[in-house]
């Protein structure tokens, strides 16, 4: 069957562009032109920085935010018109603020007032890019994240820290748990690598408060915060009294992120996006040089996102993306693809088997069965507080109080039984409300893009489609929504999927206003937008 090439043509954007920060007048003065360039500079250096540090991440908003600022001051507008969210984020922030001045503990949920601020990011990316600077900004994500799965993969070869072979019986590691065969990997916040390292670390710790030793003890990352050593322990020959000479190869990757987690969910969607990119090509274009870049790309995230060892994201990711391929593939492709990302869930099953507790693959491993006990803890105690809940992290000073089994889980690890629990059914519904506007627009939007000729857009909302229901999926079962590295990038995104979709829909209604029918074959190969 021979494959029909689309045409690719810009995307008229003059209306749109006249209403955004990146609009340049000729007679524009210096101020807002110094805030245009720092609105755009920040945003680059946050698609840089957000698959890797947190810090990074902020300051990079806050320079955005400063040229924002700027611009706004020099040029007298903000760039933003109205849509059809902002009711519900306005709702679900109001209902955030008055249940964390209701709050069991107000004194903890109000200072939690300050992660709201990611929403943020949604509003700027709106004011301030074009879809060309969108797929600037996609690009530089795209790149970064692959950085951090390349990252990754040198890690676990490498390996990290140190295994314990044998624990003396005066160590002061035993008074935190440590055990033989576990691997200390970090000391109050600095990763070691031999014996040698972990023994001048504690040597050089402060004795005027407890440290943090990060743990790697089957699998699973563990932190031990209460380790406190005398001036004594200090002066041994070996402070922590132990012997050991290998690195740790059994541990879940998480890049240069604080956490697995946090990896594993900007993962998932960074793959996705250049999923949807790649996928665009082959239906428009066919298995050209830009579609095999992008799978390729797209394969060494989902290697990244596996090496997780994060089930529940690994799934999300395989729904995500069995989603966006059978609404733009056809025929025998469908099936090929399919295939594929069983081949992948077979792959994390065995990272799975390899790095996390056993029965992990039947979920009857420790982790889960507490996950369990402590969801039906939280659905019970969300009835008591229906309407405002608990207030955000009340939960954590009541833990055990409120009939919550151990000691190291402090949420509910589900987005949706977090939100009713610390902000009340009503913010639930309106999360919900928004979450479903979202999709729905963007799946819309995708569509109308499938028929234009404008590859690039067509594949940034696929792969937003994608990440978006990803992100969902993942959210059943993880606080993910609460994770603020993921929520920067969430907002993020948002902003990218209405900047393009906007521009798509500016594009249609300029074509039609044309009549101007579209070519749909070319001879040769087909240029990317």
């Amino acid at each position: 069957m021979r494959r029909v090439h689309r045409v690719d043509s810009p995307v008229k954007e003059q209306s749109l562009t006249q209403t955004r920060l990146t609009s340049t007048d000729q007679n524009e003065r210096p101020l807002a032109s110094l805030g245009r360039l720092l609105v755009l500079a920040g945003l680059a250096l946050y698609a840089v920085s957000a698959p890797h540090s947190v810090a990074g991440a902020a300051i990079a908003s806050g320079f955005a935010g400063l040229g924002w600022l700027l611009r706004i001051l020099g040029s007298g507008s903000i760039g933003l018109r109205r849509s059809k969210f902002d009711l519900p984020i306005l709702l679900l922030l109001l209902w955030t603020v008055a249940s964390s001045l209701l709050s069991a503990e107000p004194q903890i949920s109000v200072p939690k007032l300050q992660a709201l601020w990611s929403v943020f990011l949604f509003y700027l990316v709106r004011a301030a890019v074009t879809k060309r600077w969108a797929v600037l900004l996609v690009g530089l994500l795209i790149v970064s994240g692959s950085v951090g799965s390349l990252y990754s993969i040198y890690d676990l070869v490498r390996g990290r820290g140190v295994v314990v072979d044998t624990l003396s019986p005066d160590s002061p590691l035993r008074r935190i748990g440590i055990q033989v065969h576990d691997a200390i990997w970090r000391v109050d916040g600095r990763r070691i690598y031999s014996l040698s390292q972990l023994d001048e670390a504690l040597r050089n710790a402060p004795t005027d408060r407890p440290i943090s030793v990060s743990v790697i003890s089957q699998g699973e990352h563990v932190e031990r915060n209460s380790l406190i050593l005398s001036a004594a322990e200090q002066m041994r020959t070996s402070p922590s009294g132990i012997k050991g000479t290998n690195r740790s190869h059994r541990f879940r990757a998480s890049g240069w992120t604080r956490h697995y987690e946090t990896f594993a969910e900007l993962l998932q969607m960074i793959a996705q996006l250049t999923l949807g990119i790649a996928l665009a090509n082959l239906r428009n274009h066919g298995a050209n040089r830009y579609f095999r870049l992008a799978i390729a790309v797209a394969a060494l995230l989902t290697v990244g996102i596996a090496l997780t060892a994060m089930r529940t994201v690994v799934v999300a990711f395989v729904v995500g993306a069995s989603l966006i391929s059978w609404r733009s593939l056809r025929g025998r492709s469908k099936i090929v693809f399919t295939f594929a990302l069983f081949f992948v869930l077979g792959v994390a099953a065995v990272v799975v088997w390899q790095t996390r507790a056993q029965r992990a693959l039947s979920l009857s491993d420790p982790s889960s069965l507490l996950r369990a006990q402590v969801a039906r803890v939280g659905l019970t105690r969300i009835l008591l507080h229906p309407v405002f809940g608990h207030g955000m992290d009340a939960m954590k000073k009541h833990w055990s109080e409120w009939g919550f089994p151990g000691k190291d889980m402090l949420h509910l690890h589900s987005t949706p039984l977090q939100l009713a629990f610390d902000r009340g059914l009503p913010a639930l519904l309106i999360w919900l409300w928004l979450m479903g506007a979202f999709w729905l627009h963007i799946a819309r939007a995708e569509t109308h893009s499938r028929d234009m000729s404008d590859t690039m857009s067509f594949g940034i909302l696929l792969g937003l489609l994608g990440a978006l229901t990803g992100f969902l999926c993942s959210s059943v079962v993880n606080y993910n929504f609460g994770d603020a590295e993921v929520a920067m990038l969430f907002w993020y995104l948002m902003g990218i999927a209405m900047v393009v979709s906007e521009t798509t829909s500016e594009g249609c209604m300029t074509e039609g206003k044309a009549g101007a029918p579209r070519p749909t074959s070319v001879a040769g190969p087909p240029p990317l937008h």
